[in-house]
Parts: C-alpha cells; structure tokens; sequence
C-alpha cells in the first residue's frame, strides 16, 4: 500500500558529493517526519538525519555540517546531500517515513529497501 523508493547510492570519492533520494507512493493522507538511517557492515543501524514536516531537522553528530536533509511535500520526497563524504560513510542508507493513510489513522512507520554508499579514499 505505501512504497519508498531510495536512489542516488553508488562510488563517491572522498570529498565528493552524492545525493540520495527517496520518493513514497500508495495510499497517503500525510506524511508526518522523514530520515535516513544508515547500517554500516558489522554494525547497528544509527539516525544520519531526520526532517519533520515543517522543516525541523536533526542530524548525527558525525556528519553535521556535510550532509544536508531536506524534502519536498509536494512530491512526498526526502533528500540527503552528502557534500565531502569520508570512507567512513561507507554503508546501506535507508530513508523512512512517518505516513498517515487516512485522516483518522496514526502515523506508522515506512522503510525503503536501502541504497548502498561506497566512499573510496
């Protein structure tokens, strides 16, 4: 009923830029906040950033001041821009929504199937 589709992933260079995209589909009255996680191999899966409808962010102490989030409600989309990216980037990033599909109905939570990072150094 609700799809998220991430793009953008792939090989960046250390110092690049890369930006992901990702776009929810299906049966929706609103979306509610929006963000990127990512999982590294071997490890937990951690907040890069998050985005509430009116524009309030939060983002991982580890990449403030590089990566950018940002949406289009119109589009029901959330971008990630990661301006210098570090090897340590280097993950599966998967965005998530909060999406309501009715009026009445509480939000729940949405995944995408994530979308691989590779920094190269």
């Amino acid at each position: 009923q609700v799809q998220l589709v991430e793009s953008g992933g792939g090989l960046v260079q250390d110092g690049g830029s890369l930006r992901l995209s990702c776009a929810a589909s299906g049966i929706i009255f609103s979306i509610e906040a929006m963000g990127w996680y990512r999982q590294a191999p071997g490890k937990q899966r951690e907040l890069v950033a998050d985005i509430t409808r009116g524009g309030s962010t939060r983002y991982a102490d580890s990449v403030k001041g590089r990566f950018t989030i940002s949406r289009d409600n119109a589009k029901n989309t959330v971008y990630l821009q990661m301006n210098s990216p570090k090897p340590e980037d280097t993950a599966d990033y998967y965005c998530t929504a909060a999406i309501r599909q009715t009026r009445f109905s509480p939000p729940r939570n949405y995944w995408g199937q994530g979308t691989q990072v590779t920094v190269s150094s």
